[in-house]
């Protein structure tokens, strides 16, 4: 990236905060209070809280308060808002601001059935008039920055989001994000970052390209593809929460983490484990964490038979094993 360009990402950027143009993104079950703790313990220039329903959250159903009030207030946090009803959306705004939400971000990308059933996610892409009354009721109803983030379009014959970009940049909102894939193609086939050039190219606002950005690699031909100011990583973080930190000093926007190894590794992997123990309780905490273990095993090249061991232990059994699972012989000698 040559100095002038990272200049320009730097002065739009960090108008919203952003110390980097790499930020983490929503993963539901996966970008919980404790990960993202994790993650920008690394360095990252945003995280996204996984998404939240407005209704749900205003009604103060407990699962749904819980994960939106739990972090809302922390630097360097969007929180995620979902709906189809402008009073709701603008109402869970409201609410969130008021928690201490830096920056509330719409989703207009999600694909899961049971969101585009009920009108919402990536839904709106198909009725543009309704999505903008959506974005003018959130950006009306607080004085923090609205973001959006969304998909190229429903299908391959609507990828019309460059549309939708110029009337959300004139509705207020601050920045975009773009998973260059269709709805109808879910996660399906390679993510199309030249796509997401045309919707750069309509907006002044700073654009993040999604989708398949996993390293260093990735994050620079997405961005030199599709133009775009920043890039936003998710799986690729898996089992890796200094990948965004990595990603950001290859960009030339950060210093490089120091990746722990050995006992190190060990110390993280064990204190995220209690973390989410501590989040969630024992029971559910666990179940939430062998996900996570895993990645973190895969990431090593723990032994199979080891890795179930860890996996199929009581929580409070987890830690001793951890040693031998992330830094034992098998692993020190690949």
């Amino acid at each position: 990236m040559t100095d002038m360009l990272q200049a320009t990402l730097d002065s739009r950027l960090a108008a919203l905060g952003m110390t980097s143009p790499v930020a983490l993104a929503p993963m539901a079950g996966i970008t919980d209070l404790p990960t993202r703790t994790l993650v920008q313990s690394f360095g990252a220039g945003l995280v996204v809280s996984e998404m939240v329903a407005s209704r749900e959250m205003v009604e103060a159903k407990p699962s749904v308060r819980d994960r939106a009030e739990l972090g809302a207030q922390v630097e360097g946090t969007s929180v995620q808002i979902a709906g189809r009803d402008a009073v709701w959306m603008a109402e869970a705004a409201k609410l969130l601001a008021g928690q201490g939400a830096r920056i509330i971000d719409i989703n207009m990308g999600c694909p899961a059935k049971k969101v585009t059933g009920g009108l919402s996610g990536s839904a709106l892409l198909r009725d543009h008039d309704h999505a903008l009354r959506l974005i003018e009721a959130v950006v009306a109803a607080v004085n923090v920055p609205v973001t959006l983030k969304t998909r190229l379009g429903w299908d391959d014959d609507s990828c019309d989001t460059a549309a939708l970009a110029r009337r959300a940049e004139d509705a207020g909102i601050r920045m975009l994000t773009i998973h260059g894939r269709t709805r109808c193609q879910f996660y399906q086939g390679g993510a199309d970052w030249a796509a997401i050039a045309p919707i750069v190219q309509a907006v002044t606002i700073p654009v993040l390209a999604n989708g398949d950005i996993i390293d260093a690699a990735s994050a620079t031909a997405a961005l030199a593809t599709s133009g775009a100011a920043g890039v936003m990583v998710g799986r690729g973080a898996q089992g890796r929460p200094w990948r965004l930190a990595q990603v950001a000093a290859e960009l030339g926007a950060g210093p490089a983490p120091r990746v722990p190894r050995g006992t190190t590794l060990v110390e993280v992997v064990a204190a995220h484990h209690a973390a989410l123990l501590a989040f969630y309780g024992n029971d559910l905490g666990g179940r939430v964490a062998r996900k996570h273990l895993g990645w973190y095993m895969h990431e090593a090249g723990t032994p199979s038979d080891l890795r179930r061991r860890v996996l199929t232990a009581a929580s409070d059994a987890v830690a001793p094993l951890l040693a031998e699972a992330l830094t034992g012989p098998q692993r020190q000698a690949a």
